[in-house]
């Protein structure tokens, strides 16, 4: 039978979804593209915003639509904390939550021996252990994904993240070692470490970030890269014990989500703009040449036009490399929800575009910071425009005129100008 994956959300859902498509495969499933029709297809789903919920529901729709006789399973964090939302749409034949997906197999037999819709999803508790997935290989993919942790027990007040994820769960050293061997060995130049509060890894198992990330680094003489972080966990000795590996990646996405400190406390966030800018100092400090990037919130409930404005002057004051900016979606379950003062859509997508300026200036500017640098960039592919393209260690997206047989190999680029989203460059 022939089967799909279509993921939606983080680089968390991509991992997992390579996971279920490695069972699948080695249990005499053909695996197709997403825009292949096939026998089962999987909506691999998030549940971050509403807009994410509503781009899995159109899917769901589109697929039965194109392709009338398909299995449709909808799993992830929309299957999980909103099952009945998958109850309700009536072409879902069967929602799986994210804490059954190792039922996934079993699941899609049972359902083909009698047809019947089925809905499995429990709930997380404090007793859960890590799922320990293998991969090893990510299909038409040169950077390889792995998640080291799972699940949060922050409980921002504007997130459903916890109840879709449940509480920290972390994984072995002996896991990534073996995991980061395998990568390497399949021919990854590239590892990003992933979790959904990756820097709480060690937590409720006695390790530290820092054991995950010297394992990692230690284990293949491959690049290694972090994923998004929670600014307070890096502490000078976490970075200084980083810094020590050539194959750490210098770049840190380090989620800010406002630059105004009363907003971060209706916010449930655990640091404030000095103590975000005291972590950015230290970066800069113990590394060359790193890259600070970050998500924004614009629009979360009760921002002032004053607060607003201190979040836009602390974006600018930091001079991130790149932002992601975001409205507040509100998210049925969680305190902010039902928070008073909320902010009108139209005033949210207005302060959108003004951060947006802002941010694409400090993203020029660092841009034009690595010019005259020479950086080992990996290259990932060819673009349209016939150039090859990769990145370089801080997560610099570089146009480089070499050839083909450069490919997922690591070069040293001479970066000689800049643009609005990429650098150029030319190998030495």
């Amino acid at each position: 039978m022939k089967v799909k994956i279509t993921t939606l959300g983080c680089k968390v859902n991509q991992f997992e979804s390579q996971a279920m498509l490695k069972e699948l495969s080695e249990n005499g499933f053909e695996i197709v593209s997403d825009s292949e029709p096939a026998d089962i297809s999987i909506i691999n789903s998030c549940a971050v915003t509403h807009v994410s919920e509503q781009k899995a529901i159109k899917l769901i729709h589109r697929t039965r639509r194109e392709n009338p006789d398909t299995v449709i399973v909808l799993t992830g964090c929309m299957a999980q904390a909103f099952p009945e939302s998958g109850d309700r749409l009536f072409e879902v034949d069967i929602v799986l939550g994210n804490k059954r997906r190792a039922d996934l197999l079993p699941v899609i037999k049972q359902y083909l021996n009698d047809r019947k819709r089925l809905t499995y999803v429990e709930d997380y508790t404090k007793k859960d252990s890590y799922e320990s997935l293998e991969v090893n290989r990510f299909v038409n993919r040169t950077r390889a994904f792995l998640k080291i942790e799972d699940g949060c027990n922050r409980f921002c007040s504007y997130c459903i993240i916890p109840y879709a994820r449940g509480r920290v769960r972390s994984s072995s050293l002996d896991y990534i070692e073996t995991e980061v061997k395998a990568f390497a060995e399949n021919g990854y130049q590239e590892i990003v470490i992933i979790g959904i509060n990756l820097s709480s890894f060690g937590s409720d198992n006695g390790l530290t970030f820092a054991d995950a990330v010297t394992t990692a680094c230690q284990s293949a003489d491959v690049r290694i890269r972090l994923g998004s972080l929670e600014p307070e966990s890096m502490d000078l000795e976490t970075l200084k014990t980083f810094a020590q590996y050539h194959n750490f990646c210098p770049q840190f996405h380090l989620s800010l989500q406002s630059g105004c400190d009363t907003t971060l406390k209706r916010m449930n966030r655990h640091y404030t703009t000095s103590e975000y800018a005291e972590i950015v100092n230290n970066i800069r400090t113990v590394f060359d040449n790193p890259s600070i990037t970050t998500d924004v919130m614009v629009g979360f409930a009760g921002e002032t036009e004053d607060e607003f404005q201190q979040s836009l002057d602390f974006v600018q004051k930091i001079g991130f490399a790149k932002v992601h900016i975001f409205p507040y979606s509100r998210r049925e379950g969680t305190v902010a929800d039902k928070a008073p003062n909320q902010v009108p859509a139209n005033i949210k997508k207005e302060r959108a575009a003004r951060m947006a300026v802002t941010a694409e200036t400090t993203r020029k500017k660092f841009l034009a910071s690595q010019v005259g640098r020479i950086e080992k960039v990996l290259i990932e592919s060819r673009n349209k425009n016939g150039k090859y393209e990769g990145y370089t260690p801080n997560y610099t997206l570089v146009y480089v005129d070499t050839d083909e047989s450069n490919i997922n190999k690591v070069v040293d680029v001479l970066i000689t100008d800049s643009g609005n989203d990429f650098c150029l460059g030319k190998t030495v």
